[in-house]
């Protein structure tokens, strides 16, 4: 349901930016966590909150839409972060390909492996799971600001709206995204794309309301 698009066009142009500091949670938000929103009466149940396959714990929450996200962040006193935020946090000062470095590892991540049922699969690449992971499980995945699974497990919903003009003509400093469009920014890739999908520079979009198993996110505080 997502639209991952062909090439490398929705990431271009590459183009400089300047960020104000910022905290990222260091690991993808957990069914436990989201829970305590839900109990709160501030976030709505999940899609799947009635299928094992993706309901530990410490699991990362998926079957959320953009605005689940984003009143979840908001419940925590903090917000999703802006695409270029992700990225940064992502792939640092360097720009490096992925969030470990510049050549692909099956292993530093939750990619479609040899379990999985789509049929992108690497049959090279054993990561441990037909599904999601338990956050914190790659560490040798983690990113230079040392965020794990910035790569692969969920792809991560970000705040901006998705706009096939603004990319190059983005302010270069806090750049929030469009105004309005009709899909969302996700980011990272996920445990149903294959490896090579796992760029941190990947870009997907979806509808706000779309909730999927493979969709979670993460929060930032300014």
């Amino acid at each position: 349901a997502m639209g991952r698009k062909g090439g490398f066009s929705y990431e271009t142009p590459v183009h400089e930016v300047s960020l104000d500091s910022f905290w990222i949670d260091g690991t993808e938000v957990t069914n436990e966590q989201y829970a305590l929103c839900v109990n709160d009466g501030r976030c709505e149940q999940t899609k799947f909150v009635d299928e094992s396959d993706f309901n530990g714990d410490d699991y990362p929450v998926v079957g959320v839409s953009w605005f689940d996200a984003e009143a979840y962040c908001e419940w925590a006193d903090a917000r999703l972060p802006t695409e270029a935020e992700w990225e940064y946090a992502a792939r640092g000062p360097e720009g490096l390909v992925y969030p470990w470095g510049d050549s692909l590892a099956g292993e530093n991540a939750n990619s479609c492996d040899t379990h999985c049922p789509a049929n992108v699969r690497d049959e090279r690449i054993d990561d441990g799971y037909k599904f999601t992971a338990p956050v914190g499980n790659f560490p040798a995945g983690a990113s230079w600001a040392g965020a794990l699974e910035m790569s692969g497990n969920v792809r991560e919903w970000v705040k901006d709206w998705y706009g096939e003009a603004y990319y190059g003509n983005s302010p270069a400093l806090n750049p929030q995204g469009p105004d309005g469009g009709e899909k969302r920014v996700l980011r990272g890739g996920s445990l149903s794309d294959s490896a090579g999908d796992l760029r941190s520079a990947v870009r997907d979009l979806a509808h706000p309301d779309e909730r999927v198993n493979d969709a979670g996110f993460r929060c930032v505080v300014s």
